[in-house]
């Protein structure tokens, strides 16, 4: 499983500038109200509401942000209403690309996605075109800094807990679940006394395809303007990037 560079993604979502922290705020704002619409206010009773809060802390969300975004999604009289869809499709040098959005017009979406695709290299895919490419996981990432435990203690506790796989670097334990057992492994790991740098589930690619040099700038550049789009959530590829 390729675990590093989500590690350097997580780490640059925590350091962006301004502008594009204020972006990400927006979004998980959005995932925050509708986990409160479709489970309610209480995070001990709704995996979903508590998943996208460990994500919205491990991106330095503002707790008044996330307050907000549940007093709004509490307020069940109409409001607003989103879509969860995903488009699938290629980059350069055919990878694999897909994409995670949360929408109030799917109109609006998928034009925007479609040009984005058109205009940097890639191009959209019917619904199953690349899905098959990719396994749902869970992920949960405990920085190594003041921890004083061992490779094979994390290892060992992992694997208690019931996570699948445990990647390691000088910085962070990357650990991997069954997305069924995300929540019991997660909630194993913290009873232990582990403090989790971020949890959430993810799309990790079963195998990864090189890019090649002269192709690199242009898929950056389409995963960057995917990213950048107001309903897109996530954007996974079967390929690594230089973070």
């Amino acid at each position: 499983m390729s675990g590093h560079n989500k590690w350097s993604k997580i780490k640059n979502t925590k350091g962006a500038e301004d502008a594009k922290r204020a972006k990400i705020f927006q979004k998980l704002s959005r995932e925050i109200y509708m986990a409160v619409k479709q489970g309610g206010p209480d995070a001990d009773a709704n995996p979903s509401l508590r998943m996208v809060m460990d994500k919205a802390k491990a991106a330095n969300m503002p707790k008044t942000n996330i307050e907000r975004a549940i007093d709004k999604g509490s307020n069940t009289a109409g409001g607003e209403d989103y879509d969860e869809v995903t488009y699938e499709g290629y980059g350069p040098n055919g990878i694999a690309v897909f994409v995670e959005t949360l929408t109030d017009n799917t109109n609006r979406t998928l034009t925007n996605v479609r040009t984005i695709f058109n205009r940097n290299g890639g191009s959209l895919g019917e619904s199953g075109s690349v899905a098959y490419m990719f396994d749902r996981k869970g992920y949960l990432a405990i920085e190594r800094e003041d921890l004083d435990v061992d490779e094979e203690t994390m290892f060992m506790d992992a694997i208690d807990a019931g996570a699948e796989d445990l990647q390691t670097s000088d910085e962070v334990f990357e650990i991997y679940t069954e997305a069924n057992d995300f929540g019991a492994v997660r909630d194993a790991l913290e009873e232990k006394g582990y403090k989790l740098a971020t949890s959430e589930l993810t799309m990790v690619p079963k195998t990864m395809i090189d890019l090649p040099e002269d192709k690199k700038a242009t898929f950056e550049t389409l995963i960057e303007k995917l990213e950048d789009d107001d309903d897109v959530q996530n954007v996974y590829y079967n390929t690594e990037l230089d973070a």
